[in-house]
């Protein structure tokens, strides 16, 4: 309770005044300048059937809270470094547990050569990396599909090293900018994964592993136009306790899982011109689970579409249309208590997306969302996409509509 008022005192400061005239802040340590800057939002989420996110938002629900705070420091041409605190409430999630969401030590040898080490972002797709700055975005969520916020944590950062660079092409062919990382990934066990898992009567006290993979894209010759591809591979292992449902009397017993095969493969472009910007991204993540002598194979595939127009100076329009299915065949034991889910055209297995969003911005720090989403679908499987069982106990209806309201400032 204490965190909760800690943070929701904090977002008032932010949010409550009549004129938001703050700057990110600027001071000197050791004769170098250091630059802080914050951000925090507030939203709202209403839904006609079908609780959301894993807030009651049948009936409306503001459990929806997140805010970070960051110091960097450029300490000479070549070398810069810096770090965020991150906390939120996401309904069931986050539950304001606060983390060092990424920390790094950054030089940059030559234009087409640096590195970064610590807890660095991870470089998946176009949005991966800067999700949590919101006011970059015109959306109030972006594609869950892609970037789905009760995952946030699984993608966001990796405690490891990456190597980097841009590279001119001949002949004014554009630039290629590459990443190449490796990393420990370490999810919060207040994230969705391990939420979903507690229906299936696992709790766990830790999820991470080795995480690697790149990222490679061409800024082309024609202005505005990005394209790019990304990989990730990981190896994770889940601890915890768990109710062995073929021996309930033996209570609590140690549990543990790790991932078989577990990678994501993401495609994308973006093209902005004028007060235009288009956005398109496509990704299959496969994951392959043992649990004892059985088998979760997990085939989730996702696309969108997305447009965007800034009509004046204050209001900004878009929308975007994704389509996200996924896929779980079981074997060995598990085949005796779950089905199989193979047919995507059922509710079960998909959830299309069609969403309209304006965006107002009140100043230069304050901006304000409307934004509807009609969905098709609820893709109940055994890997997190939003819809949970737990905060939907009579089951599930199979179309659902959403109303997100979200504010922000940042610094």
């Amino acid at each position: 309770m204490g965190r909760r008022i800690f943070s929701l005192a904090f977002f008032c400061a932010c949010f409550c005044t009549g004129e938001v005239t703050v700057l990110a802040q600027e001071f000197k340590l050791l004769g170098r300048e250091v630059q802080i800057h914050g951000f925090a939002s507030q939203g709202f989420i209403y839904t006609n059937d079908n609780n959301w996110l894993t807030m009651n938002t049948s009936q409306g629900s503001a459990a929806f809270t997140d805010m970070g705070l960051n110091m960097s420091s450029q300490i000479t041409d070549k070398f810069r470094a810096g770090a965020q605190v991150y906390d939120r409430n996401l309904g069931q999630l986050g539950q304001y547990h606060p983390s060092l969401d990424w920390a790094f030590a950054d030089y940059r040898f030559r234009t087409w050569l640096g590195i970064r080490g610590g807890k660095v972002k991870t470089t998946l797709g176009l949005f991966n990396d800067t999700q949590d700055l919101d006011f970059l975005h015109t959306f109030a969520l972006l594609p869950q599909g892609i970037y789905p916020a009760d995952l946030r944590d699984t993608s966001i950062a990796h405690t490891g090293g990456d190597i980097y660079g841009d590279i001119a092409l001949h002949r004014h062919l554009g630039t290629l900018s590459f990443t190449a990382y490796a990393g420990h990934r370490s999810d919060s066990i207040y994230s969705g994964y391990a939420y979903l898992l507690t229906d299936f009567f696992v709790y766990f006290r830790s999820l991470e592993g080795l995480q690697y993979g790149g990222d490679l894209r061409w800024k082309t010759p024609l202005p505005g136009l990005l394209v790019g591809a990304s990989r990730l591979n990981g190896e994770i292992t889940g601890k915890g306790k768990y109710i062995n449902l073929f021996d309930p009397t033996a209570g609590l017993v140690p549990y543990q899982i790790s991932s078989k095969a577990e990678w994501t493969n993401q495609y994308y472009g973006e093209y902005a011109v004028r007060k235009w910007r288009f956005d398109a991204e496509y990704r299959r993540y496969f994951r392959d689970e043992p649990y004892a002598d059985s088998l979760d194979s997990i085939d989730l595939r996702a696309w969108y579409l997305a447009g965007a127009y800034r009509i004046c100076k204050r209001l900004e329009a878009g929308s975007y249309y994704s389509r996200y299915t996924v896929r779980n065949v079981f074997s060995g034991t598990l085949a005796l208590v779950e089905p199989n889910e193979t047919d995507t055209s059922l509710p079960q297995n998909h959830i299309y997306d069609k969403v309209i969003t304006a965006r107002v911005d009140l100043n230069r720090f304050w901006n304000v969302k409307i934004e509807g989403h009609f969905m098709d679908g609820y893709g109940d499987a055994t890997y997190p996409d939003g819809f949970y069982p737990q905060v939907n106990p009579e089951g599930f209806k199979p179309n659902t509509n959403a109303l997100v309201l979200k504010t922000s400032f940042h610094f």
